[in-house]
């Protein structure tokens, strides 16, 4: 007999402003640990090093994780100027250096070339799969680490201040998939002076921003009390980017069977992802066909 995991069965989301030093992981297990909920998952690693959103998932919220994954996520970072490491970040070693330093006309008129639909080759020190194993496994054993190039959406990349010669602060709106450690990498290429990632902050991903987080320290102070369970947002946060169907009663019955369900016209198309609503509450994720919605996640009532 399987054996069944301890916790309450608490559901919705928590935006965490994520501390440099702690992994993704060990934050997720500690919002977890302190809601004592019985599942947790987060919408998008953070680098250990790295700050900002980290929005997690409780209970039947994770069965929205994909939509908040899928999102729009926007990026703070500062780019070290001169120098590249094996990292692509501060932590590695430096791999190469040069005496040029770009204008800010010039890093401003690189940027277009890493906007649009691009093709991005992940760092070495990356959560990557290659033949089974983590990219970070094989590059911290010293093996050459050969990544294809994936396709990255960019929807905007900005100079927003430059600090001094040597430091530029950008920010970056994108897709899935991406990483900020490589268009520093690229982009440093681009200028002919080499350059990494020293800061970087998530400041905002789909439906959530940064003025909705706690800090961790806020997480462990009222863990396990009622003021904690007050700061959750609701599982259908999760959804803000997909169109809500309201369900008729015996549409919503049927859906949370996993069945076809009617629900009421809205503007969403025929075959688009969407979920439906019954008195406010999420029943259903699903394709939208016809005055229907064809379930591919139930939640629980």
């Amino acid at each position: 007999m399987a054996r069944r995991k301890k916790g309450r069965d608490i559901s919705g989301w928590l935006v965490v402003d994520k501390p440099a030093g702690p992994t993704s992981t060990a934050v997720v297990n500690k919002v977890r640990w302190a809601f004592d909920a019985k599942k947790a998952g987060h919408a998008g690693t953070l680098d250990p090093d790295a700050t900002g959103l980290l929005a997690i998932a409780l209970g039947e919220a994770t069965k929205t994780v994909p939509f908040v994954t899928d999102a729009l996520k926007a990026y703070d970072f500062t780019i070290r100027l001169g120098a590249s490491t094996n990292t692509d970040d501060a932590e590695g070693e430096v791999t190469a250096t040069s005496d040029t330093r770009p204008t800010d006309e010039e890093i401003r008129a690189a940027l277009p070339a890493f906007t649009g639909d691009i093709l991005q080759t992940p760092p070495a020190f990356s959560a990557v799969k290659i033949e089974g194993e983590r990219a970070y496994t094989l590059a911290r054993a010293g093996e050459t680490v050969e990544i294809e190039a994936r396709p990255l959406y960019v929807e905007s990349l900005d100079l927003l201040a430059r600090l001094d010669p040597d430091h530029a602060q950008l920010r970056m709106v994108c897709g899935k998939g991406g990483y900020v450690r490589a268009i520093a990498r690229d982009l440093g290429e681009a200028l002919g002076c080499f350059g990494h990632v020293v800061t970087l902050r998530r400041t905002w991903a789909g439906p959530f921003d940064l003025d909705d987080a706690v800090t961790l320290d806020d997480v462990e102070r009222l863990a396990r009390t009622p003021e904690l369970d007050e700061l959750l947002l609701p599982l259908e946060t999760g959804l803000a980017d997909l169109p809500e169907l309201p369900a008729t009663a015996e549409g919503a019955a049927r859906l949370r069977n996993g069945n076809p369900g009617m629900v009421i016209a809205s503007d969403a198309e025929y075959g688009e992802m969407a979920w439906a609503s019954y008195q406010g509450e999420a029943v259903a994720v699903g394709t939208y066909r016809a005055g229907e919605l064809h379930p591919t996640r139930v939640f629980a009532s």
